[in-house]
């Protein structure tokens, strides 16, 4: 891995994907985003872009080997606007999986959600399913995707729902399947960058089990 690209640096999971590459690798990472974060570092690359325009998309990831996909958004933020919500989460993800493929991308890294399912009745659930399918079938050499459930780390929104879960969820973890089991975003973002960093060919699924091995191996 040589040139990373981060989506979505600005949310929890991609600030930490951001951490552990300047911490764990000596590569310049360019970060896609919406608007500027203004990270003062000699090893990031800020690029504004237009999401929704294919060709600039696919110019902004010139030279990049690597891309990480951790975008995503909340009902609270589209304010209810289901469509506003899917050209987020899956709108800008195929988009770059497309662009991927036109600059000849080797890997990408996708965050999804266990129980992601193209046919679930659940809105949410169905999104990243089909964000899945979509980006599962694209001719990248190595796809990871991984399904975390309830992530655990503070992110700069308040999100009720998030908290509510964050503090009963890890009381009754031992009675939950492991797979549904809370994990540290700091454990998916650190298993992250072990796949990024690893031989792996073709498309590949990790859940909880996987990750926590990974981010201590």
């Amino acid at each position: 891995m040589n040139h990373p690209c981060v989506i979505g640096a600005s949310g929890l999971i991609g600030g930490l994907i951001v951490e552990e590459l300047l911490q764990q690798t000596n590569a310049t990472i360019t970060l896609l985003v919406r608007r500027p974060l203004s990270l003062n570092h000699p090893r990031i690359k800020e690029i504004i872009v237009d999401f929704a325009n294919q060709d600039a998309v696919a110019q902004a990831l010139y030279g990049c080997d690597t891309v990480f996909v951790a975008i995503g958004t909340t009902r609270q933020k589209v304010k209810g606007n289901l469509d506003a919500y899917r050209k987020v989460d899956y709108d800008i993800p195929v988009n770059v999986a497309t662009a991927c493929v036109q600059q000849q991308i080797t890997k990408l890294l996708l965050v999804s959600s266990i129980g992601a399912n193209s046919q679930s009745a659940n809105f949410y659930l169905k999104l990243k399913g089909e964000v899945e399918d979509v980006i599962s079938a694209k001719p990248i050499p190595y796809i990871g995707i991984f399904q975390p459930s309830l992530l655990l780390g503070t992110r700069q929104e308040f999100r009720l729902r998030e908290k509510i879960g964050q503090a009963i969820m890890p009381v009754f973890s031992f009675l939950i399947p492991a797979k549904y089991k809370p994990i540290k975003a700091a454990t998916l973002a650190k298993a992250m960058l072990k796949a990024a960093l690893s031989n792996a060919i073709g498309v590949t699924r990790y859940t909880y089990r996987d990750m926590n091995t990974m981010a201590v191996s």
